[in-house]
């Protein structure tokens, strides 16, 4: 149901209007555009590659799949699973960054610069190297469980009895994360050379060669963890206002921005135990998203989200044609791009913000 407000607003209501979102048609538009796009980007995804097919056979096999032949198999069980891959796990890192930087109130926080996503690669290279035989379903559990455990010690060397310290959360990231990095590093030089190349080749944040399996635990993943963030969406508008404000108004700041990082560790934890360490799309997604319009918190995730597929599935199409027939992990080229974008954010004196 929804309710008009003026010209350029308004508003959805669900649940007996126990849940109400106020929209502005920019952000519907820009919605809209993200997600042609996407969808156009898609389609491109699909026959591009070392075998060789036209739009009109992807959108034959798409519509008429025949099991066995060459287009379909390529197709059904390659380019398909690998393109929805791409967007499900751009998705949930744009929306991770994103939770990040609107509690932190810090432009520079993602889960791959705070040590999230490290703190899930070491406990999968771990498990690669030291235990080659554990199933590779596992990963999604030890990832979870080694995010979790790096936000849960950042959050307690944060912590403040006064007041709670964004920047000394962004800088004990910054520094755990490449603590970790390090010890992920020693422990690949002494692991045997089978199991240190394949945690090689899912560190550098590969999509090739995921399957409908990983597509089904993203999707499960994302259907468990969205509604939870939409929910929690009210509360983070709330926070963006700062901590005296939001207690004021009866919000629990404890207990949110725990919650709300447990959630944030879940969407980088899920993805990153899928394709490998994605860097940056949790930074660019979620500036981008402010580029394009002005919106609230629940049209700023949305926006983010979408945006952090389409620049995941981008990534992942040009590593297979920069250099074809080789192939350029999505996972360096995002670290490529993100690397300046971070350096330029950080020299900009608008988004170093008191600590």
């Amino acid at each position: 149901m929804s309710r008009p407000l003026n010209s350029d607003q308004f508003t959805l209501q669900f649940f007996q209007q126990r849940l109400a979102l106020r929209v502005n048609k920019t952000v519907i538009y820009a919605l809209a555009l993200v997600t042609l796009l996407l969808f156009a980007l898609m389609l491109w995804s699909l026959f591009v590659g070392s075998y060789q097919l036209s739009i009109a056979q992807v959108i034959a096999t798409l519509t008429n799949p025949q099991p066995g032949s060459p287009s379909s198999d390529v197709i059904w069980l390659f380019r398909f699973p690998r393109t929805l891959a791409a967007i499900l796990v751009g998705i949930m890192m744009a929306l991770s960054g994103a939770v990040l930087q609107n509690i932190t109130r810090n432009s520079l926080a993602d889960p791959s610069l705070v040590g999230i996503s490290q703190g899930a690669a070491l406990a999968v290279v771990v498990a690669i190297i030291a235990f080659p035989d554990l199933d590779k379903s596992y990963r999604s559990v030890l990832a979870f469980a080694g995010s979790t455990s790096v936000a849960a010690l950042i959050m307690l060397l944060s912590h403040s009895k006064h007041n709670h310290k964004p920047m000394r959360f962004i800088l004990l990231g910054i520094a755990l994360s490449a603590f970790l990095s390090a010890v992920t590093t020693a422990y690949l030089t002494y692991g045997q050379l089978y199991q240190a190349s394949a945690a090689l080749g899912w560190l550098a944040g590969n999509i090739d060669g995921v399957n409908w399996l990983d597509v089904k635990i993203l999707c499960y993943s994302s259907l468990c963890l969205l509604p939870i963030l939409l929910i929690q969406s009210r509360a983070m508008a709330v926070v963006r206002l700062g901590d005296t404000n939001a207690i004021a108004l009866g919000v629990n700041l404890d207990w949110m921005k725990y919650s709300l990082v447990a959630t944030s560790v879940a969407l980088a934890a899920t993805a990153t135990s899928v394709v490998g360490p994605i860097g940056f799309i949790g930074l660019i997604a979620p500036h981008a998203a402010r580029r394009v319009c002005t919106s609230g918190v629940m049209g700023h995730l949305l926006l983010s989200a979408l945006i952090g597929g389409l620049l995941l599935l981008v990534a992942d199409v040009l590593g297979r044609r920069l250099i074809a027939p080789s192939q350029l992990p999505a996972g360096v080229l995002t670290q490529i791009i993100g690397v300046p974008i971070f350096v330029y954010l950080l020299l900009r004196k608008k988004t170093l913000p008191s600590s």
